[in-house]
């Protein structure tokens, strides 16, 4: 079961771009805009409405137009460190890495303390799967604000990424530390990923505590379920792995990670008929959402199900 877990992060979280919208990518923090640009000295006002512009619409989610607004601010003003800095953010909206990185870059010339841009440099390298520059740039930006809870997330699940999972704990625990106790919303997300960090290295027990804190502060998170459930699994506590998959279940019906699962416990508890009927239902929801290997693999283990003889007494 333990390769249903690297598709966290379709269910996570979502931390995307906020690190809150990516198991685990997770959720990845990109913070607010930088709308600085009183601290530009020389700048135009033709610059400055540019950017006022692109920063609506930003925040209306039209990242084009932001796009072009910000291009247009920087032919009014090349170095206007502002807008590199709200570029490379837009750039990462529109899955625009490499570019991305190049813009943090450009701000990061023009003011070396811009923590925003580490940060946001730091997930487009992220995404790009260049987990060094990202530790890289988070590093940098622990130097500067040394309590920005975001550097120790990101580090963590870089970390993880890199199958350093003792790093990643420490960086989760230190993240935990440093985010407001009302950010429950976060801390669900942090426990849940220092659970995935705990299971990578078999800690059944102390991923199991995770998971079921990243629950008590989201309340019906469907992933903490999940991965609770495969804990329990991994732990030999079927009886619980079931009650969690059935959460799961219950909140997502066409959970087909969750129905597989399932059925591997009850086939493991002799319960063929709920075990074919889960693993039916798996194939069936696996093949609507175009999960090809999956799909087959399901298959495969009905098959195998409906051949075994069964016991006579």
């Amino acid at each position: 079961m333990r390769q249903f877990l690297i598709d966290r992060v379709k269910f996570s979280v979502r931390l995307g771009l906020t690190i809150l919208i990516l198991i685990g990518l997770g959720c990845i923090p990109v913070l607010g805009l930088n709308l600085a640009w009183a601290d530009v000295s020389g700048t135009s006002l033709s610059a400055k409405d540019w950017l006022r512009s692109g920063v609506s619409a930003f925040q209306a989610g039209d990242y084009r137009s932001a796009l072009s607004d910000f291009d247009q601010a920087l032919v009014a003003n090349p170095t206007y460190g502002a807008a590199f800095s709200n570029r490379c953010l837009t750039q990462i909206y529109l899955e625009h890495y490499s570019a991305a990185i190049e813009d943090c870059g450009q701000a990061l010339q023009l003011n070396p303390t811009d923590t925003e841009s580490y940060l946001n440099r730091g997930l487009a390298a992220y995404r790009l799967g260049q987990l060094e520059a990202a530790i890289t740039d988070y590093n940098q930006l622990l130097q500067l604000k040394p309590h920005d809870f975001r550097a120790y997330y990101n580090r963590a699940l870089a970390e993880a990424e890199q199958q350093a999972y003792r790093e990643a704990i420490v960086d989760y625990g230190e993240a935990i530390r440093q985010v407001s106790p009302l950010s429950h919303g976060m801390l669900a997300e942090i426990h849940n990923d220092r659970g995935i960090a705990h299971l990578g290295l078999e800690n059944w027990p102390q991923a199991i505590a995770d998971f079921t804190q990243s629950i008590q502060f989201s309340g019906n998170d469907l992933k903490a379920y999940y991965n609770r459930g495969c804990a329990y699994h991994h732990q030999g506590n079927l009886t619980a792995a079931l009650q969690d998959f059935d959460q799961v279940t219950q909140f997502a019906p066409d959970h087909a990670q969750a129905y597989l699962s399932r059925g591997l416990v009850e086939q493991q508890l002799g319960d063929r008929a709920a075990a074919l009927a889960d693993f039916e239902q798996a194939a069936r929801f696996f093949r609507s959402q175009g999960a090809t290997i999956a799909h087959r693999q399901t298959l495969n283990l009905i098959r195998q199900l409906m051949t075994v003889p069964s016991a006579i007494g």
